[in-house]
């Protein structure tokens, strides 16, 4: 290990400490070139997400009042990195590192700065395509990425798309649990159509009066977070043990999160939802369990694909990207 590297293994070790303790805990099974990769990986998230949102270390949002010119400087900053360039800021350095080090593709950034640029422009989606689309983009893209890193061929498309259900299935779950206070600084991700069929609009999620209806809708995310969740693990069950551990024990952690918020009904938003150390060992070890046994049967047909890199259009990152209804509408 170079000198440089160490140093950007353990700043992304002291981000990954700060910014996400379940994925962080989970993180410990991999073995420590996957463990470090994760890290390097996980700390240009972070770093994308922090200056997405004018917060630190994921607390403390505050909305920028230059939201476009961020995303201009996080794509400037990535594609240096990209290019093998030194960017003179550890977790972009850190992203060119990783992708060196594993070959990522260099469109799976893309695909997750694409999410970025779409709350940047305020954006909303119509249909469950859309948000699904969406949750690709700002999970199912990094768990692409992590499946680079774990070793997963790149011709690999079933398991490199089952890595994507997981993604998508922990965005899924940090909607459901975040319904409220996303509401309340402006952010809707529940789909319009969903909404007007609750009889909602989007000014009424975060008032109490409507809970009853916010509760159906947390159910129907979490019932859509657990088909992705149970296609993961078909993927993760081909990964050496310990990365297959280590994705079952998150793909446990982060389900907990979706199944806790259905079964808190209309109490889900009463207070953060949160997942203790001792409750999550406990995951852990049921974990450890799952990652003996055989792999599921589970088809996946009918789950939203991530596209093929020659069916990505020139503007993916474009925040004004159509909808599944606009598209449509074209036809």
């Amino acid at each position: 290990m170079t000198e440089h590297r160490a140093e950007l293994v353990a700043e992304a070790g002291r981000i990954i400490v700060q910014g996400s303790k379940s994925f962080r805990f989970a993180s410990q099974i991999f073995d420590e070139q996957t463990r470090e990769r994760s890290w390097l990986l996980y700390a240009w998230c972070r770093a994308c997400d922090d200056i997405t949102d004018g917060q630190v270390l994921g607390h403390g949002a505050v909305a920028p009042a230059d939201p476009q010119d961020r995303i201009a400087f996080i794509r400037e900053k990535t594609a240096e990195a990209l290019a093998g360039k030194s960017t003179g800021l550890a977790a972009f350095d850190a992203l060119g590192a990783v992708t060196a080090e594993c070959s990522i593709p260099a469109e799976l950034p893309g695909d997750h700065l694409g999410g970025f640029a779409r709350d940047a422009a305020g954006w909303r989606p119509e249909t469950e395509e859309d948000l699904l689309a969406y949750c690709y983009q700002v999970a199912g893209a990094v768990g692409v990425m992590m499946a680079h890193v774990m070793g997963v061929a790149p011709t690999d498309r079933d398991t490199l798309d089952r890595a994507s259900d997981l993604g998508i299935a922990f965005q899924l779950a940090n909607i459901a649990r975040d319904i409220v206070d996303d509401a309340r600084v402006g952010r809707v991700y529940l789909p319009l159509q969903w909404l007007r069929a609750e009889r909602l609009e989007f000014a009424d999620l975060a008032d109490p009066v409507h809970r009853p209806a916010l509760a159906r809708l947390g159910k129907r995310l979490a019932a859509l977070a657990r088909k992705y969740r149970e296609s993961s693990r078909v993927g993760a069950a081909r990964l050496s043990f310990r990365s297959r551990w280590a994705v079952l024990a998150a793909a446990r952690i982060y389900g907990e999160v979706a199944e806790r918020a259905e079964a808190l009904g209309e109490q889900a938003w009463d207070s953060r939802i949160v997942i203790h150390k001792p409750e999550k060992l406990q995951l852990v070890a049921a974990a450890l369990v799952d990652a003996f046994r055989p792999a599921p049967e589970v088809s996946r047909e009918g789950l939203w694909t991530r596209p093929l890199a020659l069916e990505r259009r020139f503007d993916r990152l474009s925040a004004t990207a159509p909808s599944a209804a606009q598209r449509a509408a074209r036809r």
